[in-house]
């Protein structure tokens, strides 16, 4: 194995800058030649593969998002455009490929190496953090940074003005954003697909709260309920308090990566090139228990996803808290 790449494929999230930092000079130490390809599985297809040196990590390290970009497929799934970039990869002598992405992104990468000699190993790179098998994935803890610099923002306002804010985090189908988000601000409530909740509970203790004197609530809600606007309005119906939606939106992917996150690509970076040096023909990099592990793709990409138990006990209490 001389030739190596790198694609990212899916949402961007910062970190991913990072982890090509390291990519490069990590292979280049070790002897062998990287290359990007830009623009995920479509780049592969297009043949948008390029020799990579220090000049193109240079700099990078602290922008979000990612240099190669990336992209999203629908002619990946017919086999032969899979067959035109196995051919193009080959053109370049490239015999493993790591991948930034999530479950779809992996699926893809096992079906390329089902249909080739050409290994792969995968990084989780998705704010949503619903990767099965890893308690963590690049870019979830810039995301959570920029959510709790936007809800303590919205708070000053919130208090200034006595209104309701409710707050839409990201989260496809996982209220992981949302649950981390709203224990560590400080919400007043939180909502989230994985956790049956009652209004007539927080309505009790809502509607309790404002006679003791509170002024103001923030809620986080999941964009997998798709329920912001219906919350806004029960503020205002049920509570009797103005009210107003916040939605994050694609804010959450982007910003300068924290120290955290530029570590995480470090270490995923290291542990996927180990790994395919180490002969891992398809696994992806695993982070659990305080270490990083190698999973095969179908114990990641064709399994659910679950929030820990851990979590999930926090976040039954706010619907606790809210009985009378």
């Amino acid at each position: 194995m001389k030739n190596i790449a790198i694609l990212c494929s899916g949402g961007d999230v910062s970190g991913m800058n990072a982890a090509l930092k390291r990519f490069v000079e990590y292979t280049l130490a070790k002897g062998l030649r990287p290359y990007f390809v830009y623009n995920g599985f479509e780049g592969l297809i297009d043949n948008e593969i390029v020799e990579a040196g220090y000049g193109d990590v240079s700099g990078i390290i602290t922008r979000g998002g990612t240099k190669i970009r990336s992209a999203r497929s629908q002619r990946f799934h017919e086999k032969h455009y899979r067959q035109k970039a196995i051919e193009n990869l080959l053109s370049h002598h490239i015999h493993a490929v790591v991948v930034l992405g999530g479950d779809g992104s992996f699926k893809g990468m096992k079906r390329l190496s089902e249909e080739s000699d050409i290994a792969f190993s995968g990084i989780p790179a998705t704010i949503d953090n619903d990767i099965a098998g890893t308690e963590y994935a690049l870019g979830v803890d810039t995301a959570l940074n920029v959510i709790k610099y936007a809800i303590d923002a919205v708070r000053d306002t919130a208090a200034s003005f006595s209104r309701a804010f409710v707050i839409e985090t990201m989260g496809r189908e996982c209220g992981y954003l949302a649950l981390v988000s709203a224990l560590t601000s400080g919400a007043e409530m939180c909502l989230i697909p994985e956790l049956p909740y009652d209004l007539e509970h927080y309505k009790r203790r809502f509607l309790r709260e404002k006679e003791e004197g509170r002024t103001y609530f923030i809620a986080v809600v999941s964009e997998a309920l798709d329920n912001t606007e219906m919350i806004r309005q029960w503020f205002e119906t049920e509570i009797g308090m103005e009210a107003r939606t916040t939605i994050l939106g694609h804010i959450q992917r982007g910003g300068n990566p924290t120290v955290h996150d530029r570590m995480m690509a470090f270490h995923f970076v290291t542990q996927a090139i180990d790994g395919l040096l180490g002969g891992k023909k398809e696994s992806v990099v695993c982070y659990r228990d305080g270490g990083f592990d190698y999973l095969p793709i179908d114990d990641v990409a064709f399994r659910t996803y679950r929030l820990p138990e851990s979590l999930l006990r926090l976040g039954k209490e706010f619907n606790t808290l809210s009985r009378v």
